[in-house]
């Protein structure tokens, strides 16, 4: 029997951002090619409610830093590459639970969407881990000391109403899967060095979607 068969049923809901290399707005979103071919950046997943059978995962964050050339969204994309960070306050349970679930063996969107990246995986580790997201969307951060920063405030103009946001619904290329928003922001800061990722850039795309995944179908 394969895992996903023999996985609990599980649900997780909360907030996912990235920071990237491409221009504002990045167009891997509207299933196209990145501003310059190829595309790195981090990949951020807060956890606001989340089970994996009996096992709570309320609170827990998970990072990932990827790279790749060429268009996702088509199926022509090469040297895809990536890495995973698990928050430490996870305990045993936890992380394998996290594991199962966005390793793709636990089925849903996790499985999808790895099975559409396809990366090669250049390491994993567990590490202090810290995610915030306003409530109003105004800005959002990820934290590994030393190793990894990414902030991004709202995107925002000289005709956007106060306090709104500009927002893309229907996406076609939504790292979470279809159904949610997207709010646009800009990246103040996009640091990262690690596995052989390193970049350090600001003022490049950014852009929050909420997720609400299920499995194992």
């Amino acid at each position: 029997m394969t895992e996903m068969s023999t996985s609990p049923a599980w649900h997780l809901v909360g907030d996912w951002f990235d920071t990237c290399k491409c221009s504002i707005p990045c167009p891997c979103t509207f299933a196209q090619p990145p501003t310059e071919g190829d595309c790195d950046g981090v990949l951020a997943w807060h956890i606001r409610e989340g089970r994996y059978g009996d096992v709570r995962l309320d609170g827990l964050n998970v990072l990932m830093l990827a790279s790749f050339t060429g268009n996702v969204w088509a199926g022509t994309h090469t040297d895809a590459y990536a890495a995973v960070f698990v928050d430490e306050r996870a305990d045993d349970h936890q992380r394998a639970a996290l594991g199962t679930i966005f390793g793709g063996e636990a089925g849903g969107w996790p499985q999808q969407f790895g099975e559409t990246f396809g990366a090669e995986m250049r390491g994993m580790d567990v590490v202090p881990l810290t995610i915030e997201i306003d409530e109003d969307l105004g800005s959002w951060s990820a934290e590994i000391p030393g190793r990894v920063t990414a902030r991004a405030e709202a995107l925002a103009g000289p005709t956007t109403p106060d306090g709104a946001r500009v927002q893309v619904h229907n996406a076609p290329g939504a790292e979470v899967g279809p159904g949610q928003i997207a709010t646009w922001g800009r990246a103040t800061t996009d640091r990262a060095d690690a596995f052989g990722f390193s970049w350090d850039r600001s003022g490049r795309s950014s852009k929050h979607f909420p997720f609400d995944w299920s499995g194992p179908d």
